[in-house]
């Protein structure tokens, strides 16, 4: 019996999937539950079960190719009962397993209907929905696009133009468009550099995400970074004295992550306006406050799984998300779901010995605040009996901010505010 094998979902905001690689050829058989298909969505890759023994007869989709959700990826060839019992399986219900890290990055600036055709300027050149879509996921202009050869009908763009394009190194990125050609403007000399010899290794599909998002994030957001420092005394006092009791009473472990997380989200309250991202000329403020955690995968790759609502959390549950969280980073185990959404994050550089750092921008938010080490330093601190000098526990915080939308007064103010509230812990808070 013949089986349309379906696209699955893969999350609840996932309309598409692109094909990365299937692991079977047609005429193979297979198992139930062996993975036949790896599938790519926004940032996580997915290797998708059979849902039943059987026999690939033919591929209607092959690797790179876009599908969306519920569209048949290929025929299957299944015994009658174990085409029935597949049958009564919804797309949506097919099993997705291990979640890894993809290249699926951020949109191409340009219009934010990705249905339309576009026109660009000195070319008469149209572009389909398909092929501007494969240029938002690699951030390809339209003026880039216009110079790439095409080979289809009339002088149309091919998808597979534009994949040989990349594979080749995308040798018009920096060209200038002559048009439109400015001689006050700063142009990226086209100079050879040396790079040396040695080993080479190739990137990693996640850390060509990674290269991608950090080069468009520095090249969309002109960043600034304010500096305060914050005295940590009374927290670190209170997490060690509480820490046992803490997960013998919970059952969680109680590090310092969910206590900034919760003074962060506090702090993104009182301004509201830090909690947001750019729309072309428009700026939108989230309502929900859904802190990234920048966090270090064991390839050494860095992912920014999400607490959402963390406004709205009690320690205990915040304690919870951020260990289930870290759990599941460590393990490579995160799902599509887990790194979505967020709308202002946090990198605690402290944790690899860092006293402080300049974080880029998490794209599309507006700021993102890195926490040095906690160290212990003699400090002059004011007493009843004057000023002395103490032994205090110190953080060095520094806010990056897109300056298009966040001026200093803002930045420099919700840093603050974020240091006070680490320095006015309740030291008699109960767990």
């Amino acid at each position: 019996m013949k089986l349309e094998f379906k696209m699955p979902k893969m999350g609840e905001s996932i309309t598409e999937g692109t094909i990365i690689n299937w692991l079977i050829n047609e005429g193979d058989s297979f198992e139930e539950g062996d993975v036949i298909l790896e599938v790519a969505t926004d940032k996580v890759d997915n290797e998708v079960p059979a849902p039943s023994a059987g026999t690939l007869v033919k591929m209607l989709f092959g690797a790179k190719d876009v599908v969306p959700v519920g569209e048949v990826v290929a025929i299957l060839e299944v015994s009658e009962e174990a085409n029935g019992k597949a049958k009564e399986t919804k797309p949506s219900e097919v099993k997705v397993e291990k979640a890894k890290a993809s290249k699926r990055p951020k949109p191409v600036q340009g219009s934010n209907n990705s249905t339309e055709k576009f026109s660009v300027s000195n070319s008469n050149a149209f572009f389909s929905p398909l092929i501007i879509e494969i240029a938002k996921e690699h951030h390809i202009s339209f003026e880039e696009l216009a110079r790439i050869p095409a080979t289809g009908h009339k002088g149309r763009l091919r998808k597979s133009d534009v994949f040989q394009y990349i594979e080749e190194g995308r040798p018009y990125k920096f060209v200038q468009a002559v048009a439109q050609q400015d001689p006050t403007a700063y142009r990226i000399p086209q100079l050879n550099f040396d790079k040396g010899t040695g080993k080479v290794i190739e990137m990693d599909r996640m850390r060509q995400m990674i290269a991608d998002h950090m080069v468009y994030s520095k090249h969309t957001s002109p960043h600034v970074t304010a500096y305060v420092e914050a005295d940590l005394t009374n927290m670190v006092t209170w997490r060690n004295a509480n820490k046992v009791p803490f997960q013998e009473k919970y059952g969680e472990r109680l590090t310092f992550t969910p206590l900034f997380v919760e003074a962060v989200a506090k702090a993104v309250k009182d301004f509201p306006n830090i909690n947001a991202s750019v729309d072309g000329n428009s700026i939108i403020v989230k309502e929900d406050i859904n802190i990234g955690m920048a966090t270090a995968l064991p390839s050494g790759n860095l992912i920014v799984p999400v607490v959402r609502n963390a406004d709205a959390k009690d320690l205990k549950t915040l304690a919870s998300n951020v260990n289930e969280l870290a759990g599941k980073a460590r393990e490579n185990k995160l799902a599509g779901d887990d790194i979505k959404g967020s709308t202002f994050t946090i990198s605690n550089v402290g944790t690899f010995g860092s006293v402080m750092g300049t974080p880029i921008i998490n794209q599309p938010e507006v700021a993102i605040l890195a926490l040095g080490i906690i160290k212990k330093r003699p400090e002059v601190i004011e007493t009843e009996k004057g000023d002395e000098i103490a032994i205090r526990s110190m953080m060095y915080l520094s806010l990056s901010f897109d300056h298009r939308v966040v001026d200093g007064f803002l930045g420099g103010s919700f840093v603050r505010r974020v240091a006070d509230y680490f320095e006015q812990f309740d030291t008699d808070r109960k767990i």
